[in-house]
């Protein structure tokens, strides 16, 4: 059975996104991206939410080819143009013929996600991985469906903004992990049951 990872930075006090949900004041230091990397390499399917699909879908398929992005990103973006997309939203649209994501995204409604993300898990294959999209997942946490929380957690504190969590949880922790060089600390959880 294949399992459902979800990765995320945030900040050392536990926010996803800062005050006026502003992603990019959550401390992300270069070895999110090696950590990414790392993942997307365990996985052959991604997960999205409606509102990560549209940013990522305008953003990854292009670093692959730009010389100025860090080597990790670049191979990131290579290996995301291939692998399986799945996105869960009742308004997202397919991507246009030509795009690179195009042949590899699939759309499924929302009303259909538990359904649907439990057959995936049962089917042969690697890791199904999902960033951002936290609306998405935590409804998928709290049907119990997500496996694992693989949490960088940054050395700033935001005070404030969107927790990572919106509801309550049990964990297990499974691994720390800190990376030299860099004051980010990763720390895998599995989950334990949903409350």
């Amino acid at each position: 059975m294949r399992k459902l990872v979800v990765v995320s930075a945030v900040s050392m006090d536990g926010f996803f996104e800062g005050p006026g949900r502003d992603l990019m004041a959550v401390p992300m230091e270069n070895c999110f991206g090696t950590y990414n990397l790392e993942r997307m390499q365990a996985a052959d399917t991604v997960l999205l939410g409606a509102n990560s699909y549209a940013m990522f879908s305008g953003h990854w398929p292009h670093v692959a080819n730009d010389s100025s992005a860090f080597e990790a990103d670049r191979e990131f973006s290579k290996r995301y143009n291939v692998v399986d997309k799945v996105v869960i939203s009742d308004h997202a649209s397919p991507p246009a013929a030509g795009h690179p994501w195009a042949d590899n995204t699939r759309i499924i409604a929302r009303a259909d996600a538990p359904r649907e993300v439990a057959s995936l898990k049962e089917q042969d294959g690697r890791e199904i991985v999902t960033w951002g999209s936290r609306t998405t997942w935590n409804a998928l946490l709290r049907q119990g469906l997500v496996d694992e929380l693989h949490v960088l957690y940054g050395p700033a504190a935001l005070a404030g903004g969107t927790p990572l969590l919106d509801h309550p949880v049990a964990l297990r922790r499974l691994d720390v992990r800190v990376f030299d060089g860099f004051d980010t600390v990763l720390v895998r959880y599995g989950v334990r049951q949903t409350p």
